[in-house]
């Protein structure tokens, strides 16, 4: 058939799908067809790709900084090397390396033969650095620095020459005067022949560890990425459907064409439909074509050529059912629908930057501009000004400047900062998970924890879901009903007395259980809890539901729109035609010319209304929600513009729905601690809504949406502020509301399940939806997703939010006071020993080491103890403020005067490499002493994350190897540190970990509208 879908004919659609309307596909024919179409799922365009994942590790302004600082070094080196004789190849029969100290004159070396190589060190300068600046390759020497050694050992060198003490003459090659220290070798060097084809061993461990980051890096956020991905697969979508002639609701994943499917309102379609039978269909199909306004549907074929836009007799996947019913049958799927062709459409789950990772990319940026204006500051003074390099070469003065800039912008860059946010957003996303609380968009893990009001939906969240019918009024008589929740066991009461119902209160049940979509099943409801109620209350007066409807078979249906708040069936009864309605009592009296008084049909009369709405409001009062039911027989089937014309009133179900039995609790709590403000908004009376507000402890004023209608918007937020129980509400009321309380300053979480629902979710700071009961509509337009419906989870996911904040804040406390110390440290090294206290590789080292693993696992550190205790204003303000950043400041300078004091005396006592190794050491103890400061802070206990322990533990084993194995010391020139230095390093630990203990309070007085202590 050469037609396209929408030209088809219904009886060409089923003839060419092989399907029976009425039956659906067998069991058999479902699993021939998986087996030939596949999956009814499409690939995102969002797959996560290891390779770009990788290469986007070093998009980060402040690594590209690391990368051209190692560059320029490489190349300036090899410059360098290449303007210097002694770099040439040769033999040299002698060599000599002078230590020579200001305003003295390089003395003879006594031991270098005739056509040996003096080469002048610059004061405490290590022999490689002091090789390398001179353009020597030292690969067949090696030259190790320790404490109170100077030793210098080569293959062909004739003896070894061991220096207990530098001040002690300890072979006839090393002299030492009061001014000069010579280390003499005489032997032979052999320069490795194309000296320049390699980089400096500073460039390459910059590159290494550079490299090293982006491993770390590309892992972590690997693992976050995976994780993502596995909570987007659990926002799983359901279908309905017809499949050996009973209606089923399946993953909507297994959906194959020629399934029949039937749609509802509020539900996404799950494939592209071909619709067979359609009853007031509506779609919203934004997503697909653009369209704003939901699209009228019909079943009929279209001959002409049709857009997307214009094949209005198909339904398709990933459009919303904004209003109505139908059934179809399904006609593409997965990659075959028109969605699917657009694949990136249907990536439901956004994984946007967050406003906090945006805030520390400012900051990663600014922190980049202002380490190259300080390098280059620090540049400029070596190259030009400082003293000891003014009569060396042009290029061993740009090689020792760039050196100490390179030093400096590795001290002040926070390699890991980004991909650590990331990474504690994602961990916190997979805890949440584990208390249902399904995160879709990383960006509500942090807004989480700020939110300070929540807009809640009263079914299901609030109370329990299990609607029950507890009064029915009738005759101008009311009759209680036993039972709870869906159990069908329960009798009907007059005051304490068993009664049977009359002919009046059986046309009650009956028309409550044919205008009714819900059906019961051993595995709970399938449809509203409300419907639900309706079927449950007319099986306790022994009416079967199922059979009702046989025998009254269902013609029409208007469905339910929240503009008339009423709905109406229409049935087949003999030769006539029957309407059942039920809807709001004002709506459904309003259709009515009629009711039914002592079995007879009389007319509505003004005081008849008035009795109606006086029961109304009574059982409205009790917290019941109260429905009207009406009916009506004619002898042609009505249209849909008369069918709810001239209705007579039967009578009232009032059900309920009770309130949680843990809300009450929770809510106390979070209001009166945790300074939040609970919101109930509800469809209900405002009197059921005051009622159950009152149980469960939400106090405040309560209006209408017909009383919001009054107000202008700025009169609305005038009162907002003291209302805190909205009823009777519609979309455009949830919408007002959200944006009054964000007028107000305040972080609003909105919770919902229907399609009415969505715009406000969408458009509250937190859009919460439940993933029970909720439509799918309100589920895409939500932030979270609440597994299990309950109120409860929401305070748990606020409480995981806190401590996310907390972590965040952690950490980037952590990492920009390691920084700061580390820059004053380098920078205060070059202006008073014009020489660097530490290298570019070891502050690189450093960085891996206490920036890397502990950070990391501060991401899985658990929330505070009673975090919830904190008012919300603690979780608004900005990650660094004025109280955190003095903090930060006066550790950075407290720890570079305790390192500087370090270096300075063992420099004095034994020479530059043991002061450095002394600094190298004391930098890591004070930064992870750091580290245990703040977070005491938030009072957790030490061993309540072992991830952190494990990974103070690793850094510490790192740094040992780099210390006590001679390869590594090599490589990074450190080696061992004695004991009474380690002692010096311990006790300064504790005295600077005290001096922050006694200094929290004195900020706390200080700046108390910053303090985030309780």
């Amino acid at each position: 058939m050469n037609k396209k879908t929408y030209q088809l004919s219904v009886e060409e659609v089923l003839s060419e799908n092989e399907t029976d309307i009425k039956t659906g596909l067998s069991s058999d024919e479902v699993l021939a067809r998986q087996e030939k179409y596949g999956a009814n799922s499409i690939e995102s365009k969002k797959k996560i790709n290891p390779f770009k994942l990788f290469l986007g590790q070093f998009k980060d302004v402040l690594i590209v900084i690391l990368l051209v600082a190692a560059t320029v070094s490489g190349v300036v080196h090899y410059i360098g090397g290449e303007s210097d004789e002694h770099s040439q190849e040769a033999t040299v029969e002698g060599l000599c390396l002078v230590d020579t100290s200001p305003n003295v004159g390089a003395p003879e070396c006594l031991s270098a033969a005739d056509g040996g190589l003096t080469v002048y060190c610059d004061p405490g300068q290590a022999a490689e650095q002091c090789l390398d600046a001179n353009g020597i390759t030292y690969s067949d020497i090696e030259l190790y620095e320790a404490m109170n050694c100077g030793r210098v050992t080569a293959d062909y060198l004739e003896t070894d020459m061991y220096c207990s003490d530098p001040s002690e003459v300890c072979d006839a090659d090393i002299e030492k005067n009061e001014e000069t220290t010579e280390l003499c070798g005489q032997g032979m060097a052999q320069s490795s022949g194309d000296h320049n084809s390699g980089l400096p061993t500073e460039a390459v461990l910059i590159y290494g560890i550079v490299v090293a980051i982006a491993v770390v890096g590309f892992l972590n956020e690997y693992k976050a990425e995976k994780t993502v991905e596995a909570l987007r697969k659990l926002v799983a979508q359901n279908a309905k459907v017809r499949r050996n002639g009973e209606v089923l609701e399946v993953p909507a994943g297994e959906l194959v064409p020629g399934d029949v499917v039937l749609l509802e309102e509020g539900q996404k379609v799950p494939a592209d439909i071909r619709l067979m039978e359609v009853k007031q269909l509506k779609m919203n199909e934004a997503s697909l074509t653009g369209e704003s306004v939901p699209v009228g549907k019909i079943t009929e074929a279209i001959a002409d050529e049709s857009s997307v836009g214009d094949q209005k007799n198909l339904a398709f996947s990933g459009t919303i059912v904004s209003s109505g019913t139908a059934t179809g049958v399904v006609v593409a799927t997965g990659g075959q629908t028109e969605i699917g062709k657009v694949a990136g459409l249907v990536d439901d789950v956004e994984t946007e930057e967050t406003p906090m990772q945006k805030k520390l990319d400012a900051l990663g940026k600014q922190l980049g501009v202002g380490v190259v204006g300080v390098c280059v500051i620090v540049f400029v003074v070596i190259l030009i000004f400082n003293d000891q390099t003014a009569d060396a070469a042009f290029l061993q003065r740009a090689i020792l400047a760039f050196t100490a800039a390179v030093a400096l912008a590795v001290a002040a860059i926070p390699e890991g900062l980004a991909f650590v946010v990331r990474i504690s957003l994602a961990l916190g996303a997979r805890r949440m998970a584990t208390k249902n609380a399904l995160v879709r968009r990383l960006s509500a893990v942090e807004a989480l924890g700020s939110t300070d009001v929540i807009c809640s939906d009263k079914t299901g969240t609030l109370t329990r879901g299990e609607m029950t019918v507890r009064s029915l009024w009738f005759d101008g008589k009311r009759i209680s009903v036993s039972g709870q929740g869906y159990d069908t066991e329960g009798v009907f009461l007059d005051g304490n007395d068993e009664v049977a119902l009359d002919e009046s209160g059986e046309k009650l049940l009956r028309i409550g259980a044919l205008c009714n979509n819900a059906q019961l099943g051993s595995d709970g409801i399938l449809g509203d809890p409300t419907e639900a109620a309706l079927l449950v209350s007319a099986m306790k007066h022994s009416l079967d539901y199922t059979q009702l409807k046989m025998q009254n078979l269902r013609v029409d249906e208007i469905a339910f729109s929240s503009d008339r708040k009423m709905m109406s069936t229409v049935h087949k009864d003999g030769k006539n035609f029957y309407v059942a309605s039920k809807g709001a009592t004002e709506a459904v009296l309003a259709q009515c010319s009629h009711a039914l008084v002592a079995g007879k049909k009389t007319a509505l009369t003004e005081a008849l209304k008035k009795d109606i709405m006086k029961a109304s409001e009574v059982l409205a009062s009790e917290a019941l929600r109260v429905l009207a039911f009406a009916e009506k027989s004619a002898t042609k089937k009505p249209t849909e513009s008369d069918a709810e014309n001239a209705l007579t009133f039967v009578g009232l179900q009032g059900m309920m729905d009770p309130p949680r039995l843990e809300v009450a609790e929770v809510i106390q709590r979070v209001q009166t601690e945790a300074g939040m403000r609970v919101i109930m908004i509800t469809g209900d009376h405002i009197e059921t809504a005051k009622a159950v507000a009152s149980e469960i402890g939400i106090e405040g004023d309560a209006i209408g949406g017909v009383e919001i209608d009054a107000l202008s918007q700025k009169e609305f937020e005038n009162i907002v502020e003291k209302v805190s129980v909205y009823a009777r509400v519609n979309p455009e009321h949830k919408i007002r509301i959200v944006q009054a309380l964000k007028a107000h300053g305040h972080q609003v979480a909105m919770t919902g399940d229907g399609v009415n629902d969505a715009p406000a979710i969408k458009a509250a700071d937190i859009g919460i939806a439940m993933g029970i009961t909720g439509t799918d509509a309100s589920k895409e337009a939500s932030d979270m997703i609440l597994l299990d419906d309950q109120f409860l989870t929401i305070i748990n996911a606020i409480e995981e939010g806190r401590g996310i904040f907390d972590n965040v804040r952690k950490f980037v406390n952590y990492l920009l006071s390691a920084n700061i110390a580390e820059v004053i440290t380098v920078f205060l090294g070059v202006l008073i020993f014009n020489d660097l206290v530490l290298t570019a590789a070891q502050l690189l080292f450093i960085n891996i080491v206490t920036d890397g693993l502990p950070a990391v696992a501060l991401g899985s550190d658990p929330a505070e103890k009673n975090i919830m205790r904190f008012k919300p204003h603690r979780f608004q303000g900005s990650i660094l403020n004025k109280r955190v950043w003095t903090e930060m400041v006066f550790f950075g300078f407290m720890m570079s005067f305790v390192i500087i004091g370090h270096y300075a005396f063992i420099h004095a006592q034994y020479g530059r490499g043991a002061a450095v190794a002394v600094a190298f050491v004391a930098m890591v103890i004070y930064e992870l002493v750091r580290l245990v400061d703040i977070r005491t802070d938030y009072k957790i206990k030490w061993f309540s994350n072992p991830w952190l322990s494990v990974a103070i533990a690793g850094s510490m084993l790192l740094v040992l190897a780099v210390l006590y194995i001679p390869a590594l010391a090599n490589l990074f020139s450190l080696g061992p540190i004695s004991a009474q230095s380690w002692t010096v390093i311990a006790i300064a630990s504790v005295v600077m970990f005290v001096v922050m203990k006694l200094l929290n309070p004195v900020l706390d007085r200080l700046m108390p509208e910053v303090s985030e202590r309780p």
